[in-house]
């Protein structure tokens, strides 16, 4: 995605490590660097208001819950391929999500009050 205006930071760069901008992963310069593209690139704007929403949808609904670590791995590996550009089988999409569906806690398993 681009707005096709040039910016001192591209786009691809911005969408690249939106997430590690979201969860305050990077250097405060870089930071001050995507804060003045979203305030020049809308589309881009409109992604991290996106993705953040997201994140915090899965953090309400989520947020409690403990992820195995082998799971998290898994899931960044996958994210890492589509990143890079490399489809993902529905094969290796359908075990991810079943991963997740294993660790859920259920509501039969939830604390009753």
């Amino acid at each position: 995605m681009s707005c096709g205006e040039p910016h001192e930071t591209d786009c691809s760069e911005v969408l690249d490590h939106l997430y590690e901008f979201l969860d305050h992963e990077m250097p405060d310069s870089d930071c001050t660097k995507f804060e003045v593209h979203f305030e020049e690139c809308s589309p881009c704007l409109e992604k991290y208001g996106l993705e953040q929403a997201v994140k915090k949808l899965v953090k309400r609904c989520c947020g409690s819950d403990d992820v195995p670590t082998d799971l998290r791995a898994k899931v960044m590996g996958r994210i890492d391929l589509i990143r890079a550009g490399h489809l993902v089988p529905e094969q290796d999409v359908a075990e991810a999500a079943q991963d997740v569906a294993e660790t859920a806690p259920t509501a039969s398993s939830a604390p009753q009050e």
